[in-house]
């Protein structure tokens, strides 16, 4: 009972994992880049330039920015520079032509030191990666709906992983180096139990973050298709008086920080919201980082009198399930973790993503065997083989290529950060094309052969079309330029190891199966000696 149990768990660990493996490889290793989104985001617009944080300063050079340039603006918001994220980001809207209609929003950045307006490159950086691994590029919700189906079939897998490995401590021990599929699985189970904690928390931290959408019964029993009314009772804001008409100076903006911050217990401020600036009834909304905790709160803010300052209120605690839920959601996205947790979580979320490519090959190589002496491969073992290659190989090939497009692509063409974007897509759709024309082993070797080529001569298409190379980032002390140049430049290393490490396997297999030379007869004389 107990062996037909772990069978069939074995059974379905091994189809899950097959059938959501390719999307679930792409939404790894795009959430992995992820964590690094705004160390990407800042080399892909090296024109934003880093300086020491100084919060107050930079919120009194945005207000000037606005009071000069959007005075009559219905809505101010500022998004103050951090240490990750360098740009002083100012936008404002346009007070509405008639009444029950929207003002436009305009946006600039400025520098953080100075406040002088830039132009950085229309880019998607960073973003991009975060975005496409729970929207795939797909319109909403289906996008997102397929993520989640994926996040489930992932956690189902882990599960049944556990339960089919009843050694699976032991067999995490246990390496045996160039031996073929047992070194793959052998991976597979060292990279799946290191990290497997992780694993379980981003599997499972994912289904908390869409939980209103996959379990949405309880919603629609209380508040049937009003989900706004759902969204209101679960942030309450507080409530800003209409617009007085009478003009009244806005006080400095910069005091209030340190309100905000004896409000939050030390907390920093990530945006400022100024509503109806300008006017006797202007209020000041003050949001707080998401890095001052590890539980990730949506619109914990405090409301202050745009005119006296005086405190009007604040986003109230919330109740411990929904803390509970917000922890989840802060372990997801790590916003809270310093340099070294990001690492780690960088790496683990690596080891997730070489743990489902393991399980991938794995699932082939012991199918591909029983045909290995006729030389013919089934079409759906054929049609695998070719989905492993562009879904892992291209998938890595097609972020260098996003890397690429950035600083090829001129700064002046219209739709510049799409552009991007769809240099990454037609790259990831030639390695499809180019894995079905070729022979499995030597797609394999091409296709990392070319991204490791790509990774390795980043650094140096930096240095020829800017000039934040590492000769200039590494004197200068900007980590986050000088760290993409240099994580980089290892993949890429690590990539031609890989290509060279099969190129090499292959060269084994055909030495082996060449035929051996008749033995010559041995002549009397011979015998004799």
């Amino acid at each position: 009972m107990k062996e037909g149990f772990r069978q069939a768990m074995a059974w379905l660990h091994t189809w899950a994992g097959l059938l959501f493996g390719w999307l679930l490889f792409a939404i790894f290793l795009t959430g992995t880049l992820a964590y690094f989104k705004d160390e990407i985001s800042h080399w892909m617009q090296p024109e934003i330039p880093a300086h020491a944080i100084d919060s107050a300063a930079s919120l009194s050079l945005a207000q000037g920015y606005l009071q000069q340039h959007a005075p009559d603006a219905s809505r101010w918001v500022i998004d103050l520079p951090n240490a990750r994220d360098p740009a002083l980001s100012v936008r404002w809207q346009d007070a509405p032509a008639e009444p029950g209609q929207r003002g436009r929003f305009t946006q600039k950045t400025l520098d953080a030191q100075t406040g002088a307006e830039i132009q950085p490159r229309d880019s998607r950086g960073g973003e991009f990666f975060y975005r496409f691994h729970f929207q795939l590029q797909m319109p909403y919700p289906w996008g997102r709906w397929l993520a989640t189906i994926a996040a489930m079939v992932m956690f189902v897998a882990l599960i049944s992983g556990i339960i089919t490995h009843k050694k699976i401590f032991k067999d995490f021990f246990t390496f045996r180096p160039r031996k073929g599929q047992r070194s793959w699985l052998d991976g597979h189970n060292a990279v799946g139990v290191l990290v497997l904690p992780f694993h379980l928390m981003i599997t499972y931290s994912s289904l908390v973050i869409f939980m209103a959408m996959v379990m949405p019964a309880s919603i629609l029993a209380s508040y049937g298709t009003d989900r706004d009314a759902f969204y209101q009772a679960l942030f309450p804001e507080t409530p800003t008086p209409e617009r007085a008409g009478q003009a009244s100076l806005l006080p400095a903006l910069a005091p209030l920080l340190a309100k905000a911050s004896e409000q939050w217990a030390g907390g920093h401020t990530a945006r400022v919201n100024v509503i109806n600036p300008g006017d006797a009834n202007a209020t000041v909304q003050l949001s707080r980082a998401s890095s001052d905790r590890i539980a990730y709160e949506y619109g914990h803010d405090v409301t202050f009198n745009g005119v006296t300052g005086q405190l009007l209120g604040a986003t109230p605690d919330k109740p411990l399930p929904m803390t509970v839920a917000s922890g989840f959601y802060g372990l997801h996205l790590g916003h809270f973790a310093g340099p070294i947790l990001r690492w780690l979580y960088f790496i683990c979320g690596l080891a997730g993503t070489a743990m489902i490519g393991t399980g991938l090959v794995i699932w082939l190589g012991k199918r591909q065997l029983k045909h290995a002496k006729s030389g013919v491969m089934p079409f759906e073992l054929r049609l695998v083989e070719v989905l492993n290659i562009a879904s892992m190989a291209g998938l890595v090939l097609a972020v260098a290529v996003f890397f690429w497009s950035n600083r090829l692509l001129p700064l002046s063409l219209s739709g510049r950060g799409e552009w991007e974007v769809n240099g990454f897509f037609v790259a990831w759709g030639l390695s499809v094309l180019h894995a079905l024309l070729r022979p499995g082993r030597k797609a394999w070797i091409e296709q990392l052969t070319l991204a490791a080529a790509l990774f390795i001569a980043l650094p140096l298409l930096n240095a020829l079309t800017t000039a934040h190379h590492l000769g200039v980032t590494l004197v200068q002390g900007d980590w986050a330029l000088a760290g993409f140049d240099l994580t980089c430049f290892a993949a890429g290393l690590f990539l031609a190891w890989a290509a060279w490490k099969m190129q090499r396997a292959g060269h084994s297999v055909r030495v082996k199966k060449a035929p051996r030379t008749a033995p010559r007869p041995v002549t009397l004389e011979q015998r004799t000696h």
